[in-house]
């Protein structure tokens, strides 16, 4: 079959690179939207948050699924209406060295991993840092000629500097606002006097790359009371995001993933350090102690519902996160602070394996796809008789499966569609996937479903 005419062409970059993630079992940065299929839902209820944000207010999700099952992906996506809309993203994934608070750095580590991936409509890929606070200096000389005051006039840095220093004041009040404030301001005035290693240590406090009080005075030559620290770095997040609005954004939104590490750390206290700067981020989003900022935290059922190691281990949360009983009785509410993810239909992973073939194609510059309707559905209708598939099925398998195929079909001439297919055999549940309700080896296989392929609207 024909690819259509009218279907939207990848930029090669952004395929190459969605195809090369895909196929590696990772989630992309770029290209997303063009492989989206289903979660309308849970994308409007986020797209809400996004609203609010934007209107001054704040939000705190949970997005909840076993491994592969798309959080991350889903998370990419968000993060890209997010750009798109005007708002400054911040994304990091926790690991054993990442975290929100703990010894060793290791909350120091999650904030500077949030710098550096942070990033706005005209720098989408990171270290945006810079660019973010170049804007709003480029906008304030515009505005300053625009009412005729020109750059080669007497008081026009002078003007300048005031309306910098004015707008900068107002962060003054909130904590760790005066060193923000004054780091910020001296960055402003070393961009004016082209004074590009003043730019360069007040960046890095920015960045929390100081340890020290004496470290960041020595590069900055002015004292400062704080630097960026493990116990302190959120508030200079909110900081962040009352600045943002200043500078011409719609906010902030922090992404942050694999939040399963904190459920991994084997000691008791720290891991309850680390929920309770949880509990604080979802108290300041909640209450309205923090404005234009949203937080994201993507994790599995184990992270969430475990009462002896996950977030429902400790009261506060349990007593926040836990679903109702009108949840408990099969009802979804999508603006609870948790949202799980349901497993996508038989007919969603059809339309994405069909769509995943079509983006193939285009890649490797064919005029038709790699393989039928037909193939296709039997793909799928092989991939869901595993035993347990109806629940535990999840897209990364499905991608993953499929891309290797064509890769082969691709690399070996001589090789067929069914041939390959009859090798495949059943599909092996995934490594570590241990939640409630994966299943058992007992488990008798369900028959092979019949899907309606033409039915699908892709």
């Amino acid at each position: 079959m024909a690819i259509e005419a009218n279907e939207i062409k990848v930029p090669k970059r952004i395929l190459n690179t969605l195809l090369a993630s895909l196929s590696a079992g990772v989630v992309p940065r770029c290209g997303a939207p063009y492989i989206a299929i289903g979660r309308q839902d849970e994308i409007s209820s986020l797209l809400d948050n996004l609203d609010t944000v934007a209107d001054g207010g704040a939000a705190c999700r949970f997005l909840i699924g076993r491994y592969g099952s798309g959080k991350s992906f889903l998370i990419q996506l968000i993060r890209g209406y997010a750009l798109d809309r005007g708002f400054i993203c911040l994304d990091a994934d926790l690991s054993p060295e990442r975290r929100l608070t703990g010894g060793s750095g290791a909350g120091l580590a999650t904030y500077r991993e949030l710098m550096i991936n942070l990033s706005c409509k005209s720098s989408p890929d990171g270290n945006a840092l810079s660019v973010v606070l170049s804007r709003y200096f480029t906008r304030l000389k515009t505005e300053l000629v625009s009412e005729g005051i020109l750059p080669g006039n007497e008081g026009f840095e002078d003007e300048l500097k005031r309306r910098i220093f004015l707008t900068l004041s107002e962060l003054e009040g909130d904590v760790g606002g005066f060193d923000f404030a004054r780091v910020l301001g001296e960055y402003y005035i070393a961009t004016i006097n082209d004074d590009s290693e003043r730019k360069s240590s007040c960046l890095r406090w920015l960045r929390g790359e100081f340890s020290t009080k004496t470290e960041a005075k020595a590069a900055l030559g002015f004292s400062v009371s704080t630097v960026i620290d493990d116990d302190n770095w959120y508030s200079f997040i909110k900081l962040l995001s009352a600045l943002s609005v200043k500078l011409g954004y719609s906010g902030v939104i922090m992404f942050i993933d694999e939040c399963v590490n904190l459920y991994k750390i084997p000691n008791r206290i720290s891991r309850e350090a680390n929920y309770e700067k949880i509990l604080a981020i979802f108290n300041d989003t909640l209450q309205g102690k923090a404005k234009h900022l949203g937080v994201i935290f993507g994790g599995t059922p184990q992270f969430l519902e475990d009462t002896r190691r996950g977030l429902f281990s400790y009261d506060a949360l349990r007593s926040r996160l836990a679903d109702s009983k009108y949840t408990e009785m099969g009802y979804r509410n999508l603006s609870s602070p948790v949202i799980r993810l349901r497993r996508l239909s038989d007919n969603e992973l059809l339309a994405l394996v069909k769509r995943l073939s079509r983006l193939y194609a285009q890649r490797e510059g064919m005029t038709v796809p790699p393989v039928t309707d037909e193939e296709i559905e039997r793909f799928v209708t092989h991939a869901l008789s595993r035993a347990g598939a109806e629940e535990m099925i999840t897209p990364r398998e499905i991608i993953r499966d499929f891309l290797t195929l064509l890769a082969i079909l691709r690399d070996n001439p001589a090789a067929s569609f069914d041939s390959l297919l009859s090798r495949m055999g059943k599909p092996e549940a995934n490594e570590g996937d241990t939640e409630v309700g994966a299943g058992s080896r007992d488990t008798p296989v369900a028959p092979p479903k019949k899907i309606g392929l033409f039915d699908i609207d892709i």
